[in-house]
């Protein structure tokens, strides 16, 4: 198909949920992809944040293909290999204890929400289900989730929502303290506010509120759909904060481009779910977990270092850009958020796109880049220029 085709099928037969930018992708390798019109651009989005080992990883390809030749579903009525070494790596990367398998980062903070509230119904009773989250959070777009999501626009049309949830100010234990109650059972937060703005959560107030889940025995839940799995510079965004917490979900990331998410639990919750209380078709696919495997045996600790490196690299060199545009970088690892002033993101997101390269947004303000983990420093280099060319304009 032509570009053209493609754009009338896509108007046609696709429900108008997406407002597409004008670029058909063909193809890709590491961090830069092809359109149909045979431009390249470096990608500083990684299919938001999913394609973790860039584009045609032959490591990766060769374990879909050789696992789909052999078993591409039997769902979770039988025990099969790849998601039980992927269980088993999970646990010991994460210092948590049991794993559960799903298809997506929502279904996964939906599955949080279930063991939260039956560990406290277990223990309890009924009368304590309620779930604090913070305000200007995301946290997916089922019906639940998008009540966990702590901004009021998404709390539009699709009335009525699922009741259970409170919204505290980031960085603000008062504000924790006062959304608190006796019918609360979990709090649940992103360390890095993604599509909020990428705004991260100081330390103090992230070991502060660890502090007083343990006190008052709510479960910890951490939404790691976007920060986890190396992102930030760490397996999980929590082990920079030197915390633990009671459940943390995953998904983008994980494997590489193929649907998948899930949650990890530790010792307090680990037993909570039981036959019957939950499940997944999908979850644990054995394609997915295959392309799964590739990825964590890829994040060793020098490769996670080796993000670290490379995110402080690109952070200082934004840093350092002469423009009237940029009102500040933060972020951490290969998740950097850019605050733009003096032009909207989506202004700035599509001169960039003009240039060849692709970034996000994110909030009201702010640039969003999401490279892939092995974007080599050429394409960063190659990426920056471009930033500083569109940023730099006066």
């Amino acid at each position: 198909m032509t570009k053209e085709e493609i754009f009338k099928a896509d108007d046609e037969f696709i429900m108008h949920t997406y407002k597409r930018n004008p670029i058909a992708i063909e193809s890709g390798k590491g961090a830069t992809v092809i359109d149909k019109d045979e431009k390249s651009y470096i990608d500083f989005t990684s299919g938001i944040g999913v394609c973790s080992l860039g584009y045609g990883n032959e490591k990766w390809a060769k374990a879909i293909y050789d696992q789909a030749k052999k078993l591409g579903h039997i769902s979770n009525l039988y025990y099969s290999e790849p998601c039980v070494e992927l269980a088993r790596k999970l646990v010991e990367r994460s210092g948590l204890e049991r794993v559960f398998f799903a298809n997506s980062g929502a279904e996964a903070n939906e599955g949080m929400i279930k063991i939260a509230r039956k560990y406290s119904y277990d223990k309890y009773g009924e009368g304590r289900s309620t779930i604090i989250t913070l305000v200007n959070s995301f946290h997916g777009r089922t019906i639940t989730t998008l009540k966990a999501t702590g901004q009021k626009h998404f709390h539009e049309f699709f009335n009525p929502f699922t009741e259970g949830f409170r919204y505290a100010e980031a960085n603000d234990i008062e504000s924790l303290g006062k959304a608190a109650g006796n019918d609360v059972c979990a709090v649940m937060v992103e360390l890095i506010q993604g599509e909020g703005g990428v705004n991260p959560l100081d330390k103090d107030y992230v070991k502060a509120v660890a502090d007083l889940c343990y006190r008052n025995d709510w479960l910890l839940l951490i939404d790691e759909v976007q920060t986890g799995i190396g992102r930030t510079g760490a397996f999980f965004c929590y082990q920079n904060y030197g915390i633990k917490p009671d459940v943390v979900s995953f998904a983008k990331g994980i494997a590489g481009g193929m649907p998948f998410g899930g949650f990890i639990a530790g010792s307090k919750a680990k037993d909570t779910l039981g036959y019957g209380t939950h499940g997944s078709t999908f979850g644990g696919n054995p394609m997915a977990a295959a392309a799964a495997n590739v990825v964590v045996d890829t994040l060793t600790p020098e490769f996670i270092e080796s993000v670290k490196e490379k995110g402080d690299y690109l952070k200082k060199a934004i840093e350092a850009i002469d423009s009237p545009y940029i009102a500040g970088v933060r972020g951490m690892g290969l998740m950097i958020g850019v605050g733009i002033k003096g032009k909207t993101h989506a202004e700035v997101k599509d001169e960039l796109q003009t240039e060849g390269l692709l970034a996000l947004t994110a909030g009201k303000d702010t640039l969003r880049l999401l490279p892939p983990l092995v974007i080599s420093k050429d394409e960063i280099d190659r990426g920056l220029e471009i930033l500083r060319k569109v940023l730099g304009r006066r």
